[in-house]
């Protein structure tokens, strides 16, 4: 069963948004779990992998307005907007980990909230583009999102990001708790949307997959970067394997040293 078309996504934004991070700091209370990172976010799709614990989650949080963040986060030139409904304004969207759909809410209705600041003829206009990009879900347009599959509800919660017609869309974990070839199928997806225009970042725990889709990836370790290339040579690199692992910063970034060409400094971004 394939959720997706042969031909490209269209729904997004119309630009090819650019993040960049410098100096970011960011955690819970007063206690940091990131500390001065810097990365950057290009056209196409950029993975972060990383062992649980490492920051991953709280880097999107922190790039989404959900918890306070240090440091300089610009989009396409411009300072990124502190509050959350601002971000979505300027044309960033987050997928949570979890999904976070309505489950008693139609799959149509938990769409339509993916577009509600929008006019009410341009919601219709997207919420077709969304079936037509999706076409799993319009069969499925009238059913509770509770009673759905977790891939299907992963899909809704695709699909009612890109309702907001985002320039740059974020994902949490995306493939945790399905089933390979459901991970397959959505990873192929989200490459899909990053080929057709909306620049993509995942955080993904499936580095081999993960890797094998993305152009470009930074490993995160205990709040830090530990290496960062194209996703080509960290996918040959011994240093993904080590953070995946969850081993020790020294000795992750001795195995990092030894990568070669897919290492970079920590915190130092890549061209």
């Amino acid at each position: 069963m394939m959720w997706y078309r042969d031909t490209p996504f269209v729904l997004g934004g119309s630009e090819r948004a650019h993040l960049k991070v410098e100096g970011l700091s960011a955690g819970y209370g007063a206690f940091l779990v990131l500390r001065d990172l810097n990365l950057e976010v290009r056209p196409g799709l950029t993975v972060v992998l990383g062992p649980n614990g490492a920051g991953k989650t709280t880097l999107l949080k922190a790039l989404n307005g959900l918890i306070r963040r240090q440091g300089v986060v610009t989009l396409d030139g411009g300072d990124l907007p502190e509050k959350t409904n601002e971000i979505v304004q300027a044309g960033m969207a987050l997928v949570a980990e979890g999904r976070q759909l309505f489950p008693q809410m139609t799959v149509t209705e938990n769409l339509e909230l993916g577009g509600w600041l929008t006019p009410k003829a341009e919601r219709a206009r997207r919420l077709e583009q969304a079936f037509a990009d999706f076409p799993k879900l319009r069969e499925r347009a009238q059913q509770l999102a509770g009673t759905m599959s977790g891939g299907e509800q992963q899909m809704v919660a695709v699909a009612r990001a890109m309702m907001s017609a985002p320039r740059l869309l974020m994902l949490d974990e995306p493939s945790l708790g399905l089933a390979p070839r459901m991970v397959d199928e959505l990873l192929g997806m989200v490459r899909r949307i990053a080929d057709a225009g909306t620049t993509v970042l995942m955080v993904e725990q499936n580095v081999k997959k993960a890797l094998a889709v993305a152009d470009r990836g930074y490993v995160l370790e205990r709040g830090t970067l530990v290496a960062s290339g194209p996703a080509r040579l960290l996918a040959r690199s011994s240093v993904v394997r080590e953070a995946y692992l969850g081993a020790s910063s020294t000795v992750a970034h001795g195995a990092a040293t030894a990568a070669g060409a897919a290492h970079r400094r920590p915190n130092a971004p890549t061209a």
